[in-house]
């Protein structure tokens, strides 16, 4: 049989070179896929920047540690302590120490990102004077780079200064030097510092103070600021390529043994005329094996040798896009070579498993019979894993509602279900699709009637046809809609929480200094809530140690300016002794006691004022300024007093906000400009997410109607005698095609429906009033193109193949 399978492979060029063509382009999307992931689990180690040249760097505690019965549990502290003073005296005795100091620097039309430091830490990085001489007096600067020369003025936050020297740019920061004592005055804490002495005596020195750290080498990099944003970033992209890679191996498995199946149920009027010709079913078996195998191994390879030349251009558009670091790139990794051409090959034989049992179970006196009319088309393994897996999906998710709602709000479940629900579907298609070809009865006259026909006694070509539409709908609607319900979800919550009529924020990663909130609270007519962002720490069933985002206000104005989604308690009860939680918390019962941390380390027991609803899960805690050290004011809300001017409020807030950079925002804008909507990265993360998909679908579907087409020139020209003409049969196969994937996509609507209706449910029992964003216009142009792709590729051919003589088409050997 093997030579029989060799000869196959020539005669029947189209349909293994469709199945060819997937297989292909499926392993090679798990290459590119494993190749991005790959090389996105470890960041390379990134030398000192800023204490380069430094001998010795002594850091404050910034790491709050807590002992667990399964070991010590760690977190970042969100205000980093200073170095006790006692140890600062006894370091001074070992040698020079330079006490070092970060603070935010805002200049109208100057980088954005400027920070200031004092002069006496440059010579560590090491940057020297090119231009000009050190500060002198508190009006004095030396900034990096070339945005100010020696002897422009600079007006800034932090007043109108000088520049009097320049130094070349290292790469990593627009930095603002001042004197040193001006820069104690500007940023008091000082939470690292450097000591020019023996490692070894300073670590003698400093023995005994938990958490404080002695830098060298090139353990100094963790003094510079945010050491980790390279595994921070990897992270993220590690996060998007997973989820890329996942859906990339549903739909390329999915694709695959689909096309691997339908090319071997194209072949039953063949399988006939072997059992006729004396072949037993298990040759019949191990010949249809045998041909996967050599397209398996043909078609993987193929495949893995296009994933390595498209790998790098997907690290390139995810770097351009920012979602990975400008260093990313590919790394030399072979284990994505092998899990791509091992699941390639394997997906390819087990497509085509069950078909070859099917074919080779036929008997011969069915054999012809059976190729012209799909009977049985329903297998007892398709109901058992159809209906087991559409079970699977639906009891899954009413578990889900009844145990944990928010699990469904979470990015990788609301990827990953829909595909239980696809597979389902496409299982149990040919029973689905067989009351939709009934949609084609709006056709009048006889091309109703041959395209429901047709489609009837065809239905395991036309599931395998509609299945490649079936993926592509349920994957834009699942994913797109439950991003856009989880958004509207969000701006509802934003927008019912929010009674400020303004909100004034701080420039990116600072604060309001107090001369700046007292200027806000002198504008008339204007009630103020000042805020600060803050973090607490709790342990919670004595092993996980959590981080909450908490916001520290004081109650009275939170409650004029905010309404928070209490559950129980009141914003009133909030005072220094105690904490507004979330239901989220272990323990979330007003009046219980709880113990934290919070952002400084300092170990609190606090009571529960209120409990605030879950939500989308973004609504972190509430404590008062006192329990939140450290922190500056980053958010005003203001609410107007009874007859104040909303113009003249505005404008006085504007003015009392502008020499420290604040912005104002009214409530709408406000609303608007924290929507995850205005996120670009995320918007790209998902169109690389679902556009790999949509891709491989795209071209999957073209790829199925050609071999389709190809299969049915026969049946084409058979008609062509019965007296069509050109034209109708080409707008039969048109019409054919456009029913197809009409019937697909009506299946993938479903599937997108109960997987957005799971969500909707689930944001209903976690108190947010959804709305669902099924998002029509997007479907409809994915819709749109795959009936353009599926009528090109079956008209072209179809219209190619008619050229020749009707006669000559219908003597045609299979």
């Amino acid at each position: 049989m093997l030579s029989v399978a060799l000869r196959t492979l020539r005669t029947r060029r189209v349909t293994f070179l469709g199945s060819f063509v997937a297989l292909s382009l499926g392993v090679a999307l798990l290459t590119v896929t494993g190749l991005a992931l790959a090389s996105s689990l470890d960041a390379p180690d990134r030398a000192p920047e800023r204490f380069a040249a430094a001998a010795v760097v002594v850091r404050g505690q910034d790491t709050l540690r807590v002992p667990t019965p399964i070991g010590d549990r760690t977190q970042e502290l969100a205000q980093p302590r200073a170095v006790p003073a006692g140890t600062v005296s006894k370091l001074e005795k070992l040698g020079r120490v330079v006490q070092d100091r970060s603070f935010a620097v805002r200049a109208e039309g100057r980088p954005g990102a400027l920070v200031g430091h004092p002069w006496s830490t440059a010579a560590f990085a090491p940057y020297g004077i090119d231009a000009g001489r050190a500060p002198r007096t508190a009006d004095e600067v030396v900034v990096t780079g070339g945005w100010a020369g020696p002897g422009e003025r600079v007006r800034t936050d932090r007043g109108t200064v000088r520049v009097v020297g320049t130094v070349p740019d290292r790469g990593f920061e627009d930095a603002v030097f001042y004197t040193d004592a001006r820069a104690a005055r500007l940023s008091p804490l000082s939470v690292q510092l450097v000591v020019d002495a023996d490692a070894t005596a300073v670590r003698n020195a400093v023995r005994g103070n938990p958490g404080v750290r002695v830098l060298t080498g090139d353990d100094r990099r963790y003094a510079d600021a945010d050491p980790d944003r390279d595994s921070e970033a990897l992270t993220a992209a590690n996060s998007l390529f997973g989820t890329a890679g996942g859906v990339t191996t549903f739909v390329s498995v999915f694709v695959v043994a689909s096309t691997f199946a339908f090319a071997v149920a194209q072949r039953q009027r063949e399988f006939g005329l072997l059992r006729t010709a004396g072949a037993t079913p298990g040759q019949i078996r191990r010949m249809v094996l045998a041909e996967a195998l050599g397209i398996g191994v043909l078609a993987s390879t193929a495949g893995c040798v296009l994933g390595s030349y498209g790998a790098p251009h997907l690290a390139a558009w995810v770097v351009d896009g920012g979602l990975a670091p400008a260093w990313f790139t590919i790394g030399d990794h072979t284990w994505p070579y092998h899990m791509a051409f091992w699941t390639g090959l394997l997906v390819a034989l087990c497509g085509v498993t069950a078909a070859s049992w099917r074919a080779g179970r036929t008997g011969p006196a069915q054999a012809l019979h059976e190729a012209s009319v799909d009977t049985r088309t329903m297998t007892w393994g398709r109901w058992l894993f159809g209906t087991g897996l559409l079970l699977t999906a639906l009891v899954t998710l009413g578990i889900a509602l009844a145990d944990d709602p928010g699990d469904l709000l979470h990015r990788k479940t609301y990827v990953t279900r829909p595909m239980l629900l696809i597979t389902a579907v496409a299982l149990l298609a040919p029973v689905l699709v067989r009351p939709l070809t009934r949609l084609s009865a709006w056709l009048p006259g006889a091309a109703g009637m041959l395209v429901r026909e047709n489609a009837a006694a065809g239905l395991r070509r036309t599931a395998a046809l509609a299945a490649p539409v079936l993926v592509t709908v349920a994957l834009t609607g699942s994913l797109l809609g439950a991003t856009a319900t989880l958004n509207e979800a969000k701006v509802t919550e934003t927008r019912e929480r929010t009674t400020a009529a303004f909100v004034v924020t701080a420039p990116d990663g600072a604060g309001f200094d107090a001369r700046t909130v007292e200027r806000l609270r002198a504008v008339p007519g204007a009630e103020v809530s000042p805020t600060s962002s803050s973090t607490v720490y709790v342990l919670e069933e004595d092993m996980a140690f959590l981080k909450s985002d908490a916001r520290a206000a004081d109650p009275e104005a939170l409650a004029a300016t905010t309404r928070l989604p209490l559950a129980a308690g009141r914003v009133s009860g909030l005072d220094d002794g105690s904490i507004i939680v979330n239901e989220e918390w272990e323990r979330h019962s007003v009046g219980r006691s709880v113990r934290v941390w919070l952002g400084d380390g300092t170990k609190r027991t606090l009571r529960i004022a209120a409990v605030m609803a879950t939500g989308t899960g973004d609504n972190g805690v509430y404590v008062t300024p006192a329990n939140a050290p450290g922190a500056s004011v980053d958010r005003v809300d203001v609410a107007l007093a009874d007859g104040a001017d909303t113009g003249a409020v505005a404008a006085g807030l504007h003015e009392a906000v502008r020499a420290a950079g604040g912005q104002v925002l009214g409530k709408d804008e406000w609303v608007a400009a924290v929507s995850p909507k205005s996120d670009p990265p995320t918007r790209l993360g998902l169109l690389l997410v679902l556009g790999i998909a949509l891709l491989y679908t795209g071209i999957s579907l073209v790829n199925t109607m050609v071999m389709a087409t190809s299969d049915r020139v026969r049946d084409l020209a058979v008609l062509r005698l019965a007296g069509a003409t050109h034209g109708q049969v080409l707008r039969l196969v048109g019409a054919e095609s456009l029913m197809v994937v009409v019937a697909g996509a009506l299946l993938g609507l479903v599937v997108a429906g109960v997987n957005l209706a799971g969500m909707w449910a689930a944001l209903g029992l976690l108190s947010v009033r959804p709305t669902l964003g099924l998002p029509w216009a997007t479907i409809g142009v994915v819709v749109a193109a795959c009936a353009f792709l599926a009528v090109l590729a079956s008209v072209v051919p179809a219209g190619l193949a008619l050229r020749r003589r009707a006669v000559e088409l219908a003597g045609l050997r299979e």
